[in-house]
This record gives structure tokens, C-alpha cells and sequence, in this order.
């Protein structure tokens, strides 16, 4: 006789799975990797295939957050075509929906520790990922500069993209409108901000995206 259930398949997404319903459900992170494997009844020696702590699959989930974002922007026929300024918008626009989605984990998992440091230090890969992403960017655009003042201080580009990632992030996590449309409006002032400043272009979005701040600080007094 055929068993009507099928077999689960042990992998790294499976225990991501299980690892951020365990969270929720719990209101806790579990205590041990034994409790925690116990309680999802798979062996030990599964879970240390992919994982070499409870603190690690922290970290994997937000690498996974970024390259599910990958996945996604480059499955649009269009976005090989887009300029820098245009992809780093998709990347934002559609990182910050992955976050949404599981928007219940990742205000559980920022909100554990009372010190702030301690709860970004999950997000030290994340950070690797962006920043390479963003150094990609600015070094194709310096590729087409003729002359080398006019290139862009890669480094410069890559750590402002993580500061404005951290920046937006506060602002979602804060955000009650429907949908997080201030949250759209922060991502596209924020990036056409950015770029503006390396294009040395800046006044009229630099002033404008202070008073979109500016706005939302008073509003929410």
C-alpha cells in the first residue's frame, strides 16, 4: 500500500522553514539544536549538514532573503537593460517585499536584544551581498568614464547603499501605511538621492527628500 503522505525532504529551505515557524510559534529561539530538532523530529546529524549553529540559519536567512531577491529581479526579461540607478530601485523595491512577506520574523528576530548591535549582527551577510551588488553597479558606470576624476568612489557607493539599506529598513519596520506606500516613496527619494550626489547633480532631490523626512518625523509626533 502507497503511504498517502509523502517523504519529507531534509534541506537547507526545509529547516529555514521549520526554523522561522519554530520562532513565531514559540515567541523564542529555540534553546538548543537538540530541543530544536527534537521538536521538528529530524536527526542531528540532518540539521548539521547545512547549519553549524542556531546563530547561523539567523544569518542564512537574510542571505536568503537577498539572493531570493536576485532570483526574481533577473527572471524580468527587461532588467539586463536597466541602468544602474534603475536596478538598484528593483533591488530595494523588491528586497523590501520579500521582507514583507515575512514581515512577522523579521520584526520578532530585530526586536530580541534590547542592544541594536546585537540584532544586525545576523545581518553580516546581508551586508557582504549588498555591498558587492552595489560595487557592481558603480564600477560598470565608471567603466564607461572617460577620464578617472570622474569615477565614482566604489567603496564610498557600496558602504552609503548599506547605510541606506539600514536606513530604509528602520523606516519599514516603523511603517503603518496601507501596503508601506511610504515606504516605496523613501526607496525611490532614497536611491535617486544617492545617485543624484554621484552625479553631482544634487540639490533639488537632496532638499526634497529632507522635507519627505522631515514630514514623516513631525507626522508621527
Amino acid at each position: 500500500m502507497t503511504s498517502s503522505s509523502k517523504k519529507r525532504t531534509i534541506d537547507r529551505m526545509y529547516i529555514i522553514s521549520e526554523y522561522m515557524n519554530y520562532t513565531l510559534e514559540h515567541d523564542g529561539y529555540p534553546k538548543s539544536v537538540y530541543k530544536f530538532c527534537k521538536d521538528i523530529r529530524i536527526k542531528e546529524e540532518e540539521f548539521y549538514k547545512f547549519f553549524g549553529s542556531i546563530e547561523s540559519i539567523n544569518k542564512s536567512i537574510w542571505s536568503m532573503f537577498f539572493s531570493t531577491t536576485i532570483d526574481a529581479m533577473t527572471k524580468n526579461n527587461e532588467y539586463a537593460s536597466f541602468n544602474s540607478r534603475e536596478k538598484m530601485l528593483t533591488l530595494f523595491y523588491t528586497l523590501f517585499e520579500m521582507l514583507t512577506l515575512n514581515r512577522s520574523y523579521v520584526l520578532f528576530t530585530l526586536k530580541q536584544s534590547d542592544l541594536p548591535f546585537k540584532n544586525l549582527k545576523q545581518l553580516q551577510g546581508l551586508r557582504i551581498h549588498l555591498k558587492d551588488f552595489a560595487a557592481s553597479l558603480i564600477e560598470e558606470d565608471n567603466e564607461e568614464k572617460q577620464f578617472k576624476f570622474t569615477k565614482n568612489p566604489v567603496s564610498v557607493f557600496s558602504e552609503g547603499a548599506w547605510l541606506q539599506f539600514l536606513f530604509l529598513l528602520k523606516f519599514w519596520i516603523d511603517d503603518e501605511s496601507p501596503s508601506f506606500e511610504k515606504t516605496d516613496v523613501a526607496i525611490e527619494k532614497s536611491v535617486n538621492t544617492i545617485f543624484d550626489l554621484f552625479d553631482n547633480t544634487p540639490l533639488n532631490n537632496v532638499l526634497d527628500f529632507g522635507k519627505f523626512l522631515w514630514k514623516e518625523k513631525i507626522m508621527s509626533n
